[in-house]
């Protein structure tokens, strides 16, 4: 495992929201192990975001895709399987809807290792944005539902923010992963996030893992900013 500080948390998810995988690794590096578990999104992914994170497993770092496929169900499930097969994820995010997280299942042909979360609604959305696309359904009441689809479809967890992280919990249940974005310490910004809060409001919400990023990587030095959000989560 990489060396960590004594504070380092688990819990704790810092993205590599970075265009190219040098900026990625100078960012590792000015962390000093304060991190462990890392996400690699979108952006990464078009560079060389698979190398990395190949090599962060091999160094023992945990690693979040966060991929959010969508797609038919054949084609899900074939990225799936190759996520698993490169031994490179502990979790794999897809939006939360039936076909898409009945074909993940299967793509993973029974390898727990890699977690399979269901993107319920995105933190960036609100109530008037989910109007603006159709929807008949509140954010509480289409994050239960795909609550629910996320069991019956046997994902091991979702992605929802942390005014939702209780009912993720009651829905999931213990041992129901329940990640949630838009952590905003009290002294950051709260950037694009609608449905924020603090580390450690989120995990008394029920949270399992907290993803936070800009406080950290927006941060003079981000190492104490990673340190102050650990802080703040030490006892929850």
């Amino acid at each position: 495992m990489p060396e960590a500080t004594p504070s380092a948390d688990p819990r704790l998810i810092l993205p590599l929201d970075l265009p190219t995988r040098q900026d990625a690794e100078q960012l590792i590096a000015r962390l000093d192990g304060a991190i462990t578990f890392y996400k690699i999104g979108l952006q990464l992914l078009a560079s060389e975001g698979m190398a990395l994170a190949r090599d962060l497993k091999g160094q023992g770092h945990s690693l979040f895709l966060d991929w959010k496929l969508h797609d038919i169900g054949a084609t899900v499930e074939k990225a799936t399987a190759a996520v698993v097969a490169s031994g490179a994820c502990d979790f794999l995010t897809v939006h939360a809807e039936p076909q898409v997280l009945k074909a993940a299942v299967r793509g993973r042909d029974g390898d727990k290792i890699a977690k399979i979360l269901g993107v319920t609604v995105m933190t960036s959305l609100t109530e008037d944005d989910l109007k603006a696309m159709g929807y008949g359904l509140g954010v509480q009441a289409l994050v239960d539902r795909r609550i629910r689809q996320c069991i019956d479809a046997g994902a091991d967890g979702v992605i929802a923010s942390p005014h939702e992280a209780a009912m993720a919990r009651a829905i999931g249940g213990e041992g129901f992963l329940v990640v949630t974005p838009g952590v905003r310490p009290g002294w950051s910004g709260q950037d694009d996030q609608a449905r924020a809060a603090a580390p450690a409001e989120a995990l008394k919400a029920g949270a399992s893992h907290l993803v936070c990023g800009r406080p950290i990587t927006a941060a003079p030095d981000p190492r104490a900013a990673a340190l102050k959000v650990i802080a703040e989560m030490a006892g929850v």
